[in-house]
């Protein structure tokens, strides 16, 4: 018999102990069901930090000091830009994955982190896919084919007839291996079936000063170098998206030589896994206004033709998917390598 009770009391302890800790849990959700409304209600009630990817100056970076600003003004607290800069901004990227999901550390990260980071940085330590949600795309951009003005060539047509016919490859810079640039023009050749000698420097400042300096023929470069192009160091072919920048209006789209073509590149902001949908919807609904902003507008101009582009959740996840199949097949079709 005492066997029996000793057994009965034991069960009796652990069924007891069990329901305490049923208890704490559904206080606890309890709790997180409150205090999640209220966070978003509140939200924000302290300064957010704004991490660019990049060294100050560049366009990711003047658009994250751009939309920063005018997030500080519309939210009621400093919205601060931080500089971490690194492994082709994974560092930043990595950062704000680890930060709390609260909407206080926040990424504006450029679309090569998630399109083209992951299949030349395998050994990345966040998840692209997965350990970022988007919050909106910020702004978009297109290179455009520039070429040493001393190039007889006038137009897209004429620069692609005389490669045609050169004995040998003609050089193009790029801003390094694998970047944009350089797949873009990888992208290019194949449309318009020309052979090209692929150059790659370190940066996108030295691929400009090969191109200008006549070491290489050619480059994609960004819409900031369109003050060069005005001054006549560099010679504007053709953009890439699907219609000509507002920087530049005389430019043709090279899809207008070549229907189909279009590459453009864009900058997104980004939040952590497991942030409230409140605070996300919050800034989006913020994001929105500051696009519409006729400031943030001429900011974005004034960073190199950054034209504003919003989008929602889903189409930003859709645009990821669509670019991540584009770039991936380019990498493996070329088999690049970082060296």
């Amino acid at each position: 018999m005492s066997h029996l009770i000793s057994k009965s009391d034991t069960n009796a302890q652990t069924i007891a102990a069990r329901l305490r800790t049923w208890c704490r849990r559904l206080l606890v959700l309890g709790m997180c069901a409150v205090a999640w409304p209220l966070m978003g209600q509140t939200y924000p009630n302290r300064p957010i930090r704004l991490i660019s990817p990049i060294p100050p100056g560049g366009a990711p970076d003047l658009i994250a000091r751009a939309i920063g600003q005018s997030l500080s003004v519309g939210m009621g607290q400093p919205v601060v830009v931080e500089n971490k800069i690194g492994s082709n901004g994974s560092l930043a990227a990595d950062h704000v994955a680890h930060a709390p999901a609260d909407g206080y550390t926040l990424l504006v990260g450029m679309d090569s982190l998630f399109v083209i980071n992951p299949y030349l940085y395998p050994s990345t330590t966040f998840d692209a896919n997965t350990d970022l949600i988007p919050i909106s795309t910020l702004g978009a951009n297109q290179f455009v084919l520039a070429v040493n003005p001393e190039l007889p060539v006038k137009n897209l047509r004429e620069f692609v007839e005389y490669v045609k016919k050169a004995k040998l490859p003609p050089a193009y810079a790029s801003g390094g291996n694998g970047s944009q640039h350089h797949l873009t023009m990888e992208m290019f050749k194949a449309k318009a079936g020309i052979d090209l000698l692929h150059v790659p420097y370190k940066g996108g400042t030295a691929a400009t000063t090969a191109t200008m300096s006549g070491e290489v023929i050619a480059m994609f470069s960004g819409t900031s170098n369109s003050a060069l192009i005005k001054a006549g160091k560099l010679r504007a072919l053709a953009v890439t998206g699907n219609k000509r920048s507002l920087a530049m209006p005389d430019v043709p789209t090279i899809s207008e030589l070549y229907p189909g073509f279009e590459n453009t590149i864009w900058i997104g902001l980004f939040a952590p896994k497991g942030t409230p949908e409140m605070v996300v919807n919050k800034l989006r609904s913020e994001v929105s206004k500051s696009l519409k902003s006729p400031a943030l507008i001429d900011a974005f101009a004034k960073a190199g033709g950054i034209e504003p582009f919003m989008t929602t959740p889903d189409e930003m996840k859709q645009l990821i998917q669509h670019d991540q199949a584009k770039y991936s097949r380019i990498i493996r079709d070329l088999k690049i390598k970082l060296d």
